[in-house]
């Protein structure tokens, strides 16, 4: 898509963020560059200087060992709270270089934005990611009868174990599938 904007990934601690921005840009993307801001101090160097996004792409690049091609390539800032330069960056990607697919994750972000940071209203996409109930667990990896059982997985515990370590939980793909496509 030409003029999508960047899309921010929030959520709690342990829902996934990470697994399914990897997990969709090795299913939608030819390329992923990676960058997680936690204990990273030369990607946080890079945003102490000004917002050029050549410049920003070429130490993604750097420090990824990927490079970047627009419409091929999905980049991905994790743990971006760690950087709130990174995060005002987005605005940047939006307006000067709308051809890069963006997503970035974090938890906590609303508590993230730091003085003298601006968060980029307007010019990125959220979506909230959430965990899921046991019920909708079972759900998503197919195991209707048991989500809908009086006794729960308590007559079949084995079968959801054996579930839940066989096949990934795919469920938010699609969603981000329909981010990246657009209207």
């Amino acid at each position: 898509r030409k003029n999508r904007k960047p899309l921010i990934l929030k959520g709690a601690r342990q829902v996934g963020k990470t697994w399914l921005m990897k997990e969709f840009g090795r299913s939608h993307f030819k390329y992923t560059a990676y960058v997680n801001f936690d204990n990273n101090k030369n990607m946080a160097n890079v945003f102490d200087g000004d917002y050029n996004i050549d410049r920003i792409l070429l130490a993604i690049n750097i420090e990824t060992g990927v490079k970047i091609h627009p419409q091929e390539t999905l980049i991905i800032f994790d743990e971006i709270q760690e950087n709130p330069k990174a995060i005002a960056s987005l605005k940047y990607f939006c307006e000067d270089a709308p051809e890069y697919a963006v997503i970035a994750a974090g938890s906590l972000l609303g508590v993230a934005i730091h003085k003298g940071v601006s968060f980029p209203v307007g010019k990125v996409d959220t979506l909230d990611l959430n965990p899921l109930s046991f019920r909708e667990f079972l759900l998503a990896i197919g195991e209707e009868g048991l989500a809908y059982h009086p006794l729960g997985c308590s007559s079949r515990p084995h079968t959801v174990t054996a579930a839940a370590t066989t096949r990934p939980p795919m469920v938010g793909v699609p969603c981000l599938a329909l981010w990246a496509a657009g209207p």
